[in-house]
């Protein structure tokens, strides 16, 4: 039966586990604690990077209902347990193991879903969520102007633009997610071809085109494994 002080480290982990978008699991065998610390200053608030036990890991995980492969759990382990944007995250980490490499990024979790080393450098190559939802703002923020100027445009136009959107096949609604403010950009490009296209032909001049945690040592930071 585990001690007091196991069963206390597992809920630890669990707790850790359950409060995280995801986890990103590493290998840290050589760094040494100040290297560790600089680590977590320079993942931010965000993020607890945590030097863990993989006996103790492996029981928290399966308290918690994460599944991580045994393999992930070999040598010295520090986990990143990820509570804001996973792709700050993951770039954070990848960054910081260019200059230091003996931090080994092995794998992780996202959203219960399993993820390989690759696929976690993947997902650092995403743009972060704020630079994600600045771009869908700034198309949100040019539409209704752009819808404006159309409202006041002839029916002519108008009814150009319907054609123009009707000509759009299905396929190019599919996709990723990511796509969706280059979709509304052709939208909106499509509005503005189709007031350009109409104000060169118009014969009426009245009408109006659309307007457009530890002290740093340079000591191994590796504990005993148990």
């Amino acid at each position: 039966m585990p001690n007091k002080e196991k069963l206390g480290a597992v809920a630890e982990i669990v707790e850790q586990f359950n409060g995280s978008s995801a986890t990103v699991i590493t290998e840290y065998r050589g760094l040494t604690v100040k290297q560790v610390t600089q680590l977590r200053q320079a993942l931010g608030g965000d993020t607890t990077y945590t030097v863990v036990k993989n006996t103790l890991t492996k029981l928290a995980a399966a308290e918690a209902g994460v599944s991580i492969d045994d393999s992930l759990l070999v040598g010295p382990t520090a986990i990143a347990f990820v509570k804001g944007d996973p792709v700050a995250a993951a770039k954070g980490l990848r960054e910081f193991a260019k200059t230091n490499p003996l931090l080994v990024i092995k794998g992780g979790v996202l959203d219960g879903r399993s993820l390989s080393a690759a696929e976690v450098h993947q997902i650092a190559d995403l743009e972060s969520r704020e630079v994600l939802l600045a771009k869908v703002a700034g198309v949100l923020m040019a539409l209704p102007t752009r819808a404006a100027g159309l409202f006041q445009a002839p029916l002519s136009q108008v009814a150009r633009l319907a054609q123009a959107l009707a000509d759009k096949t299905p396929g190019d609604a599919a996709g990723q997610a990511s796509d969706a403010p280059a979709a509304a950009s052709d939208t909106a490009e499509a509005a503005d071809t189709a007031a350009a296209s109409d104000t060169a032909q118009a014969a009426d001049p009245t009408e109006a085109p659309a307007t457009a945690d530890v002290a740093a040592t340079d000591t191994p930071a590796e504990p005993a494994e148990q």
